[in-house]
């Protein structure tokens, strides 16, 4: 049973604080399939990069990226009714969702995976309007699951078809890595694709899908899920190195979806022949690139006290 427009803008994230400080286009940029992608960058106001700001509205999502609103919901009731007063409960909250997000790994590998997979829930949530139907987090901090082998699968609708966005995220702080991570994004997005359906049976009946979309989960589980669409995300985060001029905020974002637009069109066409000709069409690449990624993962991982 598909759930409406409305009702999914109610299961959404508050993600507009972070988008404040993203600056984005929607163009081809040469890649295949030939249809509009997501070029983004930390957002410039004048000749400044407000990289602090993005960071730490990064760090605001995680709460939410861990907790559906009705768990936060039920989490925040309890503290209240165990003698704490609503500000204290919501701060117990945030310190339990950092707990999780860093008790998954201690690896600086595995801090950049968990900043490109939080990127990719807020972007989802963004460019897509389809929200978390199972939530990693809780799965990836749990000894007794299995390892979660999608970066995320949300859901969303236009009204009349079910869309089931099945997301990986590939972050490459070193340099000259781009061709790198796009051919380890097709690859890893592939393998998603013919093996989200084995990951969705076995979380179904666990804690880790909002009540609301528990029908839809099921249905698509079973094969009744009517007018059904799957569609394929990426998110390349990657170190850029090129220089460009910084003399007005226009010029500076142009030059940016410049340096995207040269990494794409350097990529070898066949890097693309892997992917079946009639799933193109539901390919989706959203192209990020950092200056100094290293050093905006370290104030990350500074500010989540990791």
């Amino acid at each position: 049973m598909a759930l409406t427009i409305e009702d999914l803008e109610k299961l959404k994230s508050t993600t507009k604080k972070l988008m404040n400080h993203v600056h984005w286009v929607k163009q081809s940029f040469a890649l295949v399939p030939n249809r509009d992608h997501h070029g983004v960058c930390i957002n410039f106001v004048d000749r400044q990069e407000f990289r602090d700001e993005f960071c730490a509205e990064l760090v605001n999502t995680i709460s939410e990226w861990v907790y559906s609103q009705n768990k936060a919901n039920n989490i925040i009731t309890e503290f209240v009714g165990d003698d704490r007063s609503p500000m204290n409960a919501y701060a117990a909250l945030n310190k339990m969702a950092f707990d999780k997000f860093r008790s998954v790994g201690e690896s600086d590998l595995r801090l950049q995976g968990q900043f490109g997979e939080l990127l990719l829930f807020n972007f989802l949530q963004t460019f897509f309007s389809a929200v978390p139907l199972i939530r990693k987090m809780p799965i990836a901090t749990s000894a007794a699951m299995e390892r979660f082998g999608a970066d995320a699968i949300h859901y969303g609708t236009d009204g009349t078809k079910n869309l089931l966005y099945l997301g990986e995220a590939k972050t490459y702080s070193s340099k000259y890595k781009f061709k790198a991570a796009i051919t380890d994004a097709i690859d890893s997005i592939l393998n998603t694709y013919e093996n989200h359906r084995k990951e969705l049976k076995l979380y179904i009946y666990d804690d880790f899908i909002d009540e609301s979309l528990i029908n839809i989960a099921k249905e698509y589980k079973d094969g009744t899920l009517k007018n059904t669409e799957i569609h394929l995300v990426s998110i390349i985060t990657y170190n850029e190195t090129e220089a460009f001029g910084k003399s007005n905020e226009d010029e500076i974002k142009s030059a940016i979806i410049s340096i995207i637009e040269k990494k794409c069109k350097k990529l070898e066409i066949k890097i693309f022949d892997k992917i079946d000709i009639d799933l193109h069409a539901r390919f989706n690449y959203i192209i990020f690139p950092v200056w100094e990624l290293d050093k905006l993962i370290a104030e990350f991982q500074k500010l989540i006290g990791k």
